[in-house]
């Protein structure tokens, strides 16, 4: 049988796949001479996400493969676009000068580049963290972590899969790491909406974990951390440590504390609450979120932290009246609140450039930048420990001076230093005397050169000599051919041109010798002071670090006063009651993108768990109901974070859970009907309501028939007012029906969107006021929305049919005939052994603490007591 003849490989095609079979889950970026270059199915995708040419090597032959590259000083164009598209980048770098070896130059990768581990400014977003995140499923809880390398935060949790969503969707990894075995879990779990990378299973155990923190520490244990009990978090943690050794990022001296997230400390908001508030983004194209309206800082730390409060709005009161006090601070004094924004607009991101120090990417520019950004800080802090209030002087003494930082960055580099250390002149003059001598060696250069240039023309009588230099054999002189006669005899001649002709001599040898030494001697040193500079500002990471998280906060606050100032916000009143009272409350995004001139109606709202626990609110479509649920809970939520609230005054209770149910957020695409969606949120909220929750409803059941609807809605409210937390409850509704629920409820109350009617059409008022509405002007909402005037004509007719049928009247007499049955179910014949039985049993049952699972069990064995029958 004939032998198969065998592909010839190049050695270098032999070593790019050496250096492939070790990172077989990313591209490779395999620098050969000027040009980084890609290979076989790497270069396809490349040509694709880059728009770049694909070709191919060695086209025709035994080893044709494809091919595409860029030019090497092009990595930052091309790396970001890489990365965003979610490829891992492995970057292959040539290890040797190919001038010093006859053999092929050794390479090996550098840098692996992931979307969740990035250091380069174009793939970051300056207001935005960029979390590499680790989710570890434990036996009964998950544990989750979130590191940003590029500020050095580091945080873990742990919690139910539902906590372990919300932190998820809040924080948003850039990349998410999962155990392999978990795969199909984490995609059923939480979506194909991330980046993942799976780990081998080992990576995350309990010991495992534990070791790599505290390594990475250097400490004994992790209590110091707060964190020693959250197990499953610890395992998280330690993946992510891994995954950064794995992807060659060894320099973390700038992650120097782990900080956990405590569920407790801070508001709950479910995943469908975040979404339909539309905080971060908005559910609409072009449409506006809260974080685009609240945010005013000036800082990217500032604008990230920002971000972290309104995932994280507070529940500790005394925290939140810090806050407020510190606004209030801010808005009552000018002089304070102009220098603080005037230099906050000096100050760079000294948290990623911190960081950039610490793992060694730092550029001489960054560390000039970095220096200016300190002394940008002093007057702040000067500013705030000369303040009389107390809380601002606090803010001041956290601040480091940091002089000692800043006069070695000042006399070290210079302050138009290059971006690039190897093109040089980036030392100051005086560190050091033997890169002075150099420096005035190569400086003194063309004086020498216009010495010589004028003896030599003197010499030979050529007045058209010119010395100058090329790469290929250094300083030569110029000589015209009409002079060429007139050439001395020890000149020796190195190159002809049509009209002239080059030479070189002994004396521009040796002076090309000294200049080009010194040259490569002044780059050498410059490089070896440059990284001494680096190694010394790593000492400060954590003055640096504490810096940032201070000017982060008090861009916040400011960012907080200026809204209050731009927009008429007020100090809410915050204290420890369960009452919520909202005096001319306005919606703060929808009021900004009102025509100019147009006023927002303003709403007053008041719920409390005693009288007015839960609000009916009717009206027709599209009058405002939906705005007023969603402006209560940004109140709250506003309030909450340490902002001022867009009303006339608040008194708001602190409030431990939002809960939104608004509109048909349908899934269609997961295979589950809109009432289903609507079902699943609307059972989680009622599973998980406390006597602090503000749970918003909006037109809940309306995605069944109308008497189902009706059913469902009225059942829901009647449990939110029958259960024992009496929690807080802004219920918008177009089932007029629910209005008789006030003659049996005594906390339920009315309201209603008013509407002026016309003759034959209707303005809205937007205002809510007492009393439910018997009324849903559906037709004239249709007739605005331009129906045809056949179809309007004939609704009118069925609408009257059906309201000359008495339907809706006798729905309201059922709903009323179905309240507060007898639990005795007066309607069984207890004649009847086993209705006797099964009525014992549902009697036995305490319906207080039984659990859903373990109610349908029940039902489940009652249905099987009527089967046996």
């Amino acid at each position: 049988m004939a032998k198969t003849k065998a592909k010839k490989v190049t050695p270098l095609m032999q070593q790019y796949n050496g250096i492939k079979a070790k990172y077989p889950d990313a591209m490779l970026l395999f620098r050969v001479g000027d040009f980084y270059e890609t290979f076989g199915e790497d270069a396809i995708k490349a040509s694709q996400v880059l728009g770049i040419i694909l070709t191919k090597r060695g086209n025709g032959s035994e080893s044709e493969t494809a091919l595409a590259g860029f030019p090497h000083h092009s990595l930052n164009t091309y790396l970001p676009k890489l990365v965003k598209s979610g490829l891992r980048v492995a970057i292959c770098d040539q290890l040797e000068d190919p001038k010093m070896t006859k053999k092929i130059v050794k390479r090996g990768v550098t840098e692996l580049v992931t979307p969740g581990v990035a250091l380069n400014d174009e793939v970051l977003q300056s207001k935005t963290n960029n979390f590499l995140a680790a989710v570890h499923f434990g036996k009964k809880q998950l544990g989750v972590s979130f590191l940003d390398v590029s500020t050095g935060e580091f945080l873990v949790a742990e919690g139910n899969e539902e906590y372990i969503d919300k932190l998820l969707q809040n924080f948003m990894p850039s990349e998410v790491l999962v155990e392999k075995k978990h795969k199909q879990q984490f995609l059923e779990l939480f979506t194909n909406q991330y980046h993942t990378f799976y780990l081998d299973d080992w990576v995350f155990q309990k010991d495992y974990g534990y070791e790599r923190l505290t390594d990475h520490f250097n400490v004994k244990n992790l209590k110091g951390f707060g964190i020693e009990d959250i197990t499953q978090g610890i395992v998280a943690g330690g993946a992510v440590l891994y995954y950064l050794s794995e992807t060659q990022h060894n320099k973390l001296a700038h992650i120097q504390r782990i900080n956990r997230i405590a569920e407790d400390r801070y508001v709950w908001m479910d995943r469908f609450t975040i979404k339909n508030l539309e905080l971060y983004g908005g559910n609409a194209v072009n449409s506006v979120s809260l974080l685009n309206v609240i945010d005013k800082t000036t800082s990217a730390m500032g604008g990230r932290l920002l971000k972290r409060w309104l995932a994280l709005p507070l529940k500790n009161l005394e925290e939140i009246k810090e806050r407020h006090e510190l606004v209030k601070y801010l808005i009552g004094n000018d002089a304070f609140l102009e220098t603080v924004t005037y230099q906050l607009q000096q100050v760079s991101d000294i948290e990623r450039l911190i960081s950039k120090v610490a793992t060694g990417k730092v550029s001489p520019r960054e560390m000039v930048l970095l220096k200016n950004s300190l002394k940008a800080i002093l007057p702040i802090k000067e500013a705030s420990e000369k303040s009389k209030n107390l809380t601002v002087q606090e803010l001041g003494k956290q601040l480091f001076s940091c002089d000692e930082l800043i006069n070695k960055i000042a006399e070290t580099l210079l302050e138009e230093a290059p971006v690039n250390i190897a093109k040089g002149n980036a030392i100051a003059n005086g560190v050091s005397e033997e890169l002075d001598e150099l420096r005035s060696i190569a400086n003194s250069g063309k004086e020498y050169l216009d010495q010589m240039l004028a003896r030599e023309t003197e010499r030979t009588g050529i007045p058209t000599l010119k010395i100058a230099f090329n790469n290929v054999f250094g300083y030569y002189i110029e000589v015209r051919n009409t002079h060429k006669d007139k050439v001395p005899q020890e000149w020796i001649r190195k190159q002809t041109l049509v009209n002239a002709e080059r030479y070189i001599t002994e004396e521009l040898k040796e002076y090309e010798t000294k200049i080009l030494g010194a040259e490569e001697k002044i780059q050498a040193l410059e490089v070896s002071l440059f990284t001494q500079l680096v190694q010394y500002v790593i000492g400060f990471v954590n003055q640096v670090q504490q810096n940032a998280q201070v000017i982060a906060k008090i861009d916040c606050l400011l960012s907080f006063a200026t809204l209050a100032i731009e927009n008429n916000y007020v100090r809410p009143t915050m204290d420890d009651s369960t009452d919520l009272e909202i005096k001319n409350g306005r919606h703060p995004v929808i009021e900004k993108q009102l025509p100019i001139g147009e006023e927002y109606i303003a709403n007053d709202v008041v719920l409390n768990r005693n009288q007015q626990q839960v609000i009916m609110i009717t009206g027709p479509n599209m009058s405002g109901k939906s705005a007023i649920l969603r402006q209560t809970a940004l109140i709250v939520l506003l309030a909450q974070m340490g902002s001022y609230v867009p009303a006339q005054n608040a008194r708001i209770g602190i409030v431990d859970k939002i809960f939104t149910r608004v509109g048909a957020s349908d899934n269609i695409s997961m295979g589950e009907s809109t009432f289903m969606v609507e079902m699943n949120e609307t059972a989680s909220i009622l599973n998980n309501i406390s006597e602090r929750s503000l749970v918003l409803l909006d037109e809940i059941g309306r995605g069944t028939s109308t008497y189902d609807g009706i059913s469902i809605a009225w059942a829901i409210a009647e449990y939110l007012h029958e259960h024992p937390s009496k929690a807080k409850t802004l219920f918008a509704t177009h089932y007029h029906e629910l209005n008789e629920m006030t003659t049996t409820f005594e906390r339920i109350r009315n309201y209603n969107v008013s509407v002026k009617e016309l003759e034959d059409s209707i303005i809205f008022l937007r205002k809510l006021v007492a009393g439910g509405s018997n009324h849903s002007f559906g037709i004239h909402v249709a007739k605005l929305a331009g129906m045809p005037n056949s179809v309007i004509h004939r609704a009118n007719k069925i609408l009257k049919e059906l309201e000359e049928s008495h339907s809706h009247k006798e729905v309201k007499e059922v709903l009323k005939d179905t309240q507060h049955q007898d639990m005795q179910m007066s309607f069984f014949q207890l004649d009847d052994p086993l209705l006797e039985d099964i009525r014992e049993e549902i009697l036995a049952t305490n319906i207080d603490t039984l659990t859903p699972i373990e109610a349908l069990m029940k039902l489940n064995e009652i249905k099987r007591m009527l089967v046996k029958k």
